[in-house]
């Protein structure tokens, strides 16, 4: 076997076409020979501009000892979650059933036959080694508690699908309004807690329903306020538009730094609705900003859109976006430095 993502399409998957593991993209065939070798199964899944699946892939999917360990015992997967949303959706839900936060990397391992029994995110070298090794193990000495694990997640999908069967009853809007407004912070926008994502369309939908709850008002200034703490906060690019993924603190401070399109597409759209709304002049720049940043970084010459710009440059996190201590002495004037350390909060990393 060998790695066959050099036949493939789909940058991402392309982006693991040299690595030393025998990846395989996700086929029927690939699962028909993890049944006929009896080997457990990896699947790998994540998308081209996810700065950790680049981290992993340097740290553990480059490394030939790590790679020959995976080789030995796993039929390899790669997945593209752009390209195929459904394996991604399935397998996210196996990992939220076993009680752990989602997220890209997701790594799942699977019988043979493609059941999950085991998974996460990104695993640190070491760690990875060391789960490689333990499954492997369980795998060849007690496989029956593999099945039993599988058997568990299986029963945690019907579940799931039980509870999502459709019914007729009629959603009452207020518990959709208690629930926004508890779990909403008034003070730094956003949802409670950390990392912190924009979620446009919660708060479009939000404002949408706004006009059919009790507390119209308090919803808009909900909404309002995420927009403008957002845009207020080191996730919006001020000087060139566009949203990052997340913050990874609470305040809005620290992006996450790739960019998504569907996100951005969405946000131009929250930022108009919440203008009608409250006919802010930040709230209208910064919808034209972004739209703008959409069509001059994220078009390309045959007028079709990227789907991200990734979160590194040159093999650094944010080294497009990030500005050095020294760097920002050598460009402001004294009077705008010491303006800036104040409003941005600037310090030496420890």
């Amino acid at each position: 076997m060998e790695n066959q993502l050099h036949k493939e399409t789909s940058l991402y998957l392309l982006q693991h076409a040299t690595n030393p593991v025998h990846w395989q993209a996700w086929s029927k065939e690939a699962l028909a020979t993890a049944q006929k070798l009896n080997k457990p199964i990896l699947v790998s899944i994540g998308y081209s501009s996810c700065h950790w699946c680049h981290v992993m892939e340097h740290e553990s999917f480059e490394n030939n000892a790590v790679a020959e360990q995976m080789n030995a015992d796993y039929i390899c997967i790669k997945v593209d979650r752009e390209e195929n949303p459904e394996v991604d959706s399935l397998y996210m839900q196996a990992v939220h059933i076993m009680g752990l936060q989602g997220g890209w990397p997701l790594n799942v391992f699977c019988l043979p036959n493609g059941k999950p029994f085991y998974g996460g995110t990104y695993f640190p070298k070491s760690n990875w080694q060391q789960v490689l090794a333990n499954i492997a193990n369980i795998h060849k000495t007690e496989p029956q508690k593999l099945l039993d694990y599988s058997k568990r997640i299986e029963e945690g999908y019907q579940t799931i699908a039980e509870n999502n069967e459709p019914n007729n009853e009629i959603v009452n809007i207020s518990v959709f309004e208690e629930a926004l407004i508890k779990r909403t912070d008034s003070t730094l926008g956003g949802l409670y807690g950390a990392p912190k994502f924009p979620m446009p369309i919660l708060w479009q939908v939000s404002l949408e329903l706004a006009h059919l709850t009790k507390n119209p008002n308090t919803i808009e200034q909900l909404c309002v306020n995420t927009c403008t703490q957002i845009l207020n906060g080191g996730i919006y690019d001020q000087l060139a538009g566009g949203i990052s993924r997340y913050s990874v603190d609470e305040f809005w401070k620290v992006p996450h730094f790739e960019k998504m399109l569907y996100d951005n597409a969405q946000f131009i759209g929250l930022l108009a609705l919440a203008y009608q709304v409250t006919p802010k002049e930040n709230l209208k720049k910064a919808m034209y900003q972004t739209f703008h940043f959409l069509k001059k970084e994220m078009r390309n010459e045959n007028d079709l859109f990227y789907a991200a710009l990734d979160a590194d440059t040159e093999g650094e996190e944010g080294k497009f976006y990030v500005w050095t201590i020294d760097e920002l002495q050598t460009t402001l004037t004294n009077d705008e430095f010491a303006l800036a350390t104040t409003c941005f909060g600037l310090k030496e990393r420890a």
